[in-house]
């Protein structure tokens, strides 16, 4: 392997970076090599969406995939092979402001103007991706693709109005991006094996400074990963971009996933769905919730649409946050968990990788390569919930997941249950499980249940919640899921979700009131 130039497409050429070093984010590159500003820097941590911009990649059949993401958190070298579009790109030769921007003006969208770049570019990404034969996007899609975007002036409802008005306008000549030609470009570009990226150093030289790996095959990528045990993994960047943002930590040797083909897949058999590890968390969601439709509010509500595109469900198990809110959902699904060594490969069931807080299975060299998660039996029921302060882009002070087969008698065959939030890492609830099979799945056996979990956590308290708090709204989830799959009467969403309720209600006025 020899040190290569980083290599992405941008304003209708292809850029060619050597001289930064492989932690630098695309949005310093942007606003302090570039001078392009339109991208704003507000918390640098992926949270406000002000420096949100367009990476355009080949997807597995050829085409490109548009995706908005956080600048802020990203590497400029994982650029290499992709395309990346900010707000200038948005401007016509001619001065002429482009659909979205027109509608963020008519609707009044911006006042002091510091968010409406980030605004802009999930709105056109949304834009972009809107099949001409979908209609338009639903106020749902619309809240979702801009989830990853704080406004402190206007407030949402002009610019939820412009999301939707922006589809009105007469075709903007560069409205639909010629996803061909952009193709063509990035296959140009493409590397065929390992890209090895390292800044030059004091005197030049380009081995003196820690290197960037990104192999293309899984055999390369576990090859290094063995030779280089040390080295930092870096998948979607949406928790190790921090740690140079916020804690001006030296990564060292970064060893990058996310060019490995084979591990961006995803693949279904009668018994299996299995995700690779570098399957972003917006598209392992999506297959999951294909099987479990139970995880849909959950998918909407991790993190933001920005954050689902970069960040993987590979990463997020791998990190083993005792608040990762895929943990629990997995657990209670009895997923297993693919690790590789080398040449070798081993599984493990989910909940036998977390040894303790931020601790894993993982042995020296080795790394995630999939999750495996069976596919649903008629008779299991299954929810998922997550409580924290803000509905949106928050951090669970509880997330639960109940998964319990019941046979045609009522009886209680097997229950998995676990919790995020609630000790030093996700757990099972083992005296609760205990308490529920064999028994008849009726009130008493719930609340038998919710005494259960005393036994099973010690909940902390910090900043997001206490720990008598939690335990109580551990026992109250309980009882919701009882609420929601017990065989007489089962209580539907909006009877027991006040957002859900809220949301039924505002549209029935909204009926009421149109002609």
């Amino acid at each position: 392997m020899t040190s290569q130039t980083i290599r992405f497409y941008r304003q209708g050429s292809v850029r060619e970076i050597t001289d930064v070093p492989a932690s630098r984010t695309v949005l310093q590159h942007l606003r302090e090599d570039e001078h392009c500003t339109g991208t704003k820097e507000g918390c640098a941590e992926g949270d406000c969406g002000a420096c949100t911009v367009v990476v355009g990649e080949l997807d597995a059949h050829g085409g490109v995939a548009l995706k908005a993401v956080n600048a802020c958190i990203q590497f400029l070298p994982t650029l290499d092979g992709r395309a990346l579009f900010t707000v200038e790109d948005l401007r016509a030769a001619d001065g002429a402001l482009h659909p979205v921007q027109q509608a963020m003006v008519d609707c009044h969208g911006s006042q002091c103007g510091f968010c409406t770049p980030g605004f802009v570019m999930s709105m056109w990404a949304l834009y972009e991706n809107q099949p001409a034969d979908a209609g338009l996007p639903t106020r749902d899609e619309i809240n979702a693709a801009l989830s990853g975007n704080l406004c402190r002036c206007t407030g949402y409802r002009p610019i939820v109005d412009a999301a939707q008005k922006m589809f009105d306008y007469p075709h903007y000549p560069r409205v639909a991006l010629d996803r061909g030609a952009l193709a063509g470009q990035l296959r140009g570009i493409q590397r065929g094996d390992t890209f090895e990226y390292r800044a030059p150093d004091a005197r030049g030289k380009s081995f003196g400074s820690p290197a960037f790996y990104a192999p293309v095959s899984l055999d390369a990528f576990a090859k290094l990963r063995a030779e280089l045990p040390q080295a930092r993994l870096l998948a979607g960047s949406t928790d190790v971009g921090l740690w140079v943002t916020k804690q001006f930590r030296d990564l060292g040797d970064i060893l990058y996933i996310g060019n490995v083909a084979e591990l961006k897949t995803v693949a279904r058999d009668a018994q299996t769905l299995t995700i690779g590890a570098a399957v972003t968390l917006e598209d392992a969601y999506a297959a999951l919730s294909a099987d479990y439709p139970e995880l849909a509010e959950l998918w909407t509500r991790f993190a933001s649409l920005p954050i689902r595109n970069a960040g993987t469900l590979g990463g997020n198990v791998a990190n083993g946050s005792p608040i990762g809110d895929s943990m629990p959902a997995l657990l209670a699904l009895d997923a297993e968990v693919v690790l590789r060594h080398g040449a070798k490969s081993r599984t493990l069931p989910l909940d036998a990788f977390y040894l303790g807080y931020q601790k894993t299975a993982l042995a020296a060299g080795e790394f995630v390569a999939a999750l495996r998660v069976p596919r649903p039996l008629g008779k299991l029921r299954f929810r998922t919930y997550k409580v924290s302060k803000r509905y949106d882009q928050d951090i669970s002070a509880v997330c639960a997941a109940f998964a319990v087969h019941i046979d045609d008698n009522g009886t209680i065959e097997a229950a998995r249950i676990a919790f995020g939030g609630m000790a030093a890492t996700p757990k099972r609830a083992a005296q609760t499980e205990a308490a529920l099979i064999g028994a008849t799945w009726n009130e008493s056996t719930a609340r038998e249940a919710m005494n259960a979990l005393v036994a099973d956590y010690q909940p902390l308290t910090d900043m997001r919640a206490s720990s008598a708090y939690r335990l109580k709204v551990a026992r109250n989830l309980l009882w919701r899921f009882y609420l929601e799959t017990r065989h007489e009467a089962p209580l539907a969403l909006f009877d027991v979700n006040a957002f859900a309720f809220e949301a039924h209600v505002h549209e029935a006025a909204i009926a009421k009131e149109s002609p």
